[in-house]
């Protein structure tokens, strides 16, 4: 089944296109998830949100403004980021042991092999350094725009202004 046909059914919440929406997404999606949220378990609940989200807000999806996958896609980052950021995530993590972060220090977590995941690895390098480093920290890491613009130490302004600047070339590299 293709997009074009799986998004009426959706809307019409047709109960076989959630399956198949989930068998269609749920790979890129989870690694997405994963790359910010560690714990498989958590981020398997994540994922299970993200489909939830998917299927009661689909009527606020527009063709107009951007492709499905890639709004789902900002569904599954954002929805990380909100557990991540979540008061009850954060004390669930508190007491761990030194071993559970461990995985910080695997070269898997590298930018360049995160981004492999999610199959743009070829377009994100050939962005410039600078673009890379504001990718992996806002998309990639989670970082809000202020926390990326302390983290760099450049003004917030020039943060966005890159952000938005990268955005378009990643957007022409796509294209091409």
């Amino acid at each position: 089944m293709s997009q074009e046909e799986l998004i009426p059914l959706i809307l019409n919440k047709d109960e076989r296109a959630f399956t198949v929406m989930y068998d269609m997404y749920s790979k890129s999606l989870f690694s997405v998830i994963s790359n910010l949220i560690k714990e498989t378990e958590d981020a398997e609940d994540a994922l299970q949100e993200v489909f939830v989200k998917i299927w009661k807000s689909i009527d606020s999806y527009s063709e107009n403004k951007g492709r499905f996958y890639t709004w789902i896609l900002n569904i599954a980052r954002n929805t990380a980021i909100d557990k991540l950021r979540s008061k009850g995530y954060s004390n669930t993590k508190k007491n761990l042991s030194a071993d559970n972060f461990v995985h910080l220090l695997d070269d898997s977590n590298k930018l360049i092999n995160r981004i492999d995941i999610i199959g743009i690895r070829e377009f994100v390098t050939k962005l410039k350094p600078k673009c890379i480093q504001i990718i992996e920290l806002l998309f990639f890491q989670g970082y809000t725009q202020q926390e990326a613009s302390d983290e760099l130490e450049i003004p917030l302004g020039t943060v966005k202004t890159q952000n938005r600047n990268c955005i378009n070339d990643l957007r022409t590299y796509l294209k091409v």
